[in-house]
């Protein structure tokens, strides 16, 4: 029976919604990319997964790092480049200025 290779994501993760800083944007994560089917369990009402590789998630300080961790543990892998982001520069005193 041959064994199904891992498929896995390299990313940097976007910032939260929650957050106005940029702290944890800056390492490099490896996640799972297979998406298996959910079952609902009647008894308890929790969500279950036949995907235990799913909740995988490590980082590294580097995207060189994330790449050969995946080459040496013979994983399938997508590199996602992170966007370039527009900055807008505002002040809070732009907040009272007079729109004409």
């Amino acid at each position: 029976m041959k064994k199904n290779k891992l498929k896995f994501m390299i990313f940097k993760p976007a910032k939260s919604s929650m957050q106005s800083g940029l702290s944890k944007t800056k390492k490099w994560c490896l996640a799972s990319k297979d998406v298996e089917n959910t079952f609902l369990s009647s008894k308890f009402c929790w969500t279950g997964s036949s995907n235990s590789h799913k909740k995988i998630l490590l980082f590294f300080d580097n995207k060189i790092n994330a790449i050969r961790f995946a080459k040496k543990n013979n994983y399938d892998y997508e590199i996602i480049e992170p966007k370039k982001r527009k900055i807008l520069k505002k002040s809070y005193a732009s907040n009272f200025l007079r729109k004409e």
